[in-house]
């Protein structure tokens, strides 16, 4: 069991995964579907980004110091400054705040909060396991994987909102169909990316079935498949059935919908897990 500073490392990585994937990932479904209504949702994950960002440095003081007064101890946060956690920390200040910025540009806004939602993406390559990797295929893996789970939460949102009426239900259809047709080529390779990663961080099967962060990987890939499921369902089922127009196939595709965020939550909870408390197998 992680004491209480592992678990309030938990919160503050989920917290950090859940706004800088769903703000970047809702800025760029946007500008790839043309949606609307986008700025205030974004606004709000990645202001939450920010905070969750400063968080996890000022916590990362306290795990050095065993208690709370590294949180603010200049020293100990200027030595973590000058290390990558301090790089991580300025990609994903910078990132936020052309996100934000962007936000408020009405013409090419939209394409500089993409790039700073890449940008906060992007530094997570800087910290955790796959930084003591010196692969370069990692690092795209690691971005190419985020950036396609962060595009499968934005337009989760978007998505609901257009079927939960009459009128927009042929947008609705129509960005769903869209969303399937870009998602049946980067979902296998999201599956690729992740798998390589899980190979390439455990080692070996016996690491992978006999650690603590084995077996929570395993967790994940369960959850995974559960949401790959879900998608399925919608891309075959809910989105041709609502092009049709059968009204029932909105309300089964916002309560598919409410099961790929309860997925979702769990999958960020669980990498949030897998990168501030379990160690490497070796």
């Amino acid at each position: 069991m992680p004491d209480v500073w592992g678990l309030a490392a938990i919160g503050a990585k989920f917290a950090l995964y859940l706004s800088i994937l769903t703000s970047a990932g809702t800025v760029m479904t946007a500008l790839l579907f043309r949606l609307d209504h986008h700025k205030d949702f974004a606004l709000k994950f990645a202001l939450l980004g920010l905070v969750a960002t400063i968080l996890t440095f000022a916590l990362r003081g306290a795990v050095l110091t065993g208690d709370v007064s590294g949180m603010s101890d200049p020293e100990i946060l200027g030595l973590l400054w000058s290390t990558p956690v301090g790089t991580a920390l300025a990609l994903r200040i910078g990132g936020l705040a052309l996100l934000i910025l962007g936000l408020f540009i009405a013409r090419s806004g939209l394409w500089l909060s993409a790039f700073g939602g890449i940008l906060a993406i992007w530094s997570f390559d800087h910290v955790g396991h796959v930084s003591g990797r010196d692969t370069t295929l990692l690092d795209i893996a690691l971005t190419f994987h985020l950036i396609a789970l962060a595009v499968w939460i934005g337009i989760l949102t978007p998505l609901k909102r257009l079927a939960s009426t009459q009128e927009t239900w042929p947008k609705a259809a129509d960005v769903g169909h869209r969303f399937g047709v870009i998602a049946s080529f980067t979902v296998p390779l999201l599956i690729v990316a992740g798998g390589y990663m899980g190979v390439i961080l455990t080692g070996s099967t016996a690491a992978f079935f006999g650690t603590g962060y084995g077996q929570a990987l395993i967790l994940k890939i369960i959850l995974v498949a559960g949401l790959l499921m879900l998608a399925a369902a919608n891309k075959l089922r809910f989105i041709p059935n609502l092009r049709a127009g059968d009204p029932r196939a909105a309300k089964h595709l916002s309560h598919s919908i409410n099961m790929e965020w309860l997925v979702v939550l769990a999958v960020l909870g669980t990498t949030a897990t897998l990168t501030s408390v379990l160690t490497l197998p070796t």
